[in-house]
C-alpha cells in the first residue's frame, strides 16, 4: 500500500474518497482499481461482497507518483478485455462503443498523469 493512506472502516468512509491501492474481494479479484472515487452507490455495495474496511488516500494527500504510463501495456489490456469483440460485426455496435469510450477514457487518465 501506498505511504499516504489510511485504512478506514466502511462506516467512515464517505463518498469522493479515493482509495488508495486496489480493492480486492474475499476471492482475490479486484472490485475497484487504485485510485477509483468512492460513490454512495459502490459503498453500498461493499458489504455484499464483504468489505469491512477500504483503504483511502488520506485527505490532502496527492497520489503518490507512479511509473509513466505505459500506452501498450493499457492497448493490450484493452485486447484482452475485448478479446470476443469482432468490431466488423455490425450487430455489435454498443460492445464497438464501449470499446471506444474506455480507449477514450485511459487516454485521457494516461495524459492526466
Amino acid at each position: 500500500m501506498s505511504a499516504a493512506y489510511q485504512h478506514l472502516a466502511l462506516a467512515d468512509v464517505e463518498p469522493g474518497m479515493v482509495l488508495s491501492d486496489d480493492l480486492l474481494d474475499r476471492q482475490g479479484q479486484v472490485l475497484l482499481p487504485k485510485g477509483a472515487i468512492l460513490t454512495d452507490r459502490t459503498i453500498a455495495l461493499l458489504p455484499s461482497h464483504g468489505i469491512d474496511a477500504v483503504p483511502v488516500l488520506r485527505s490532502g494527500a496527492a497520489p503518490a507518483p507512479g511509473r509513466a504510463p505505459d500506452h501498450a501495456a493499457s492497448q493490450q489490456r484493452l485486447a484482452l478485455l475485448f478479446r470476443k469483440h469482432k468490431p466488423d460485426e455490425p450487430h455489435d455496435w454498443a460492445t464497438s462503443a464501449l470499446r471506444r469510450y474506455v480507449e477514450d477514457y485511459r487516454a485521457a487518465r494516461e495524459a492526466a498523469l
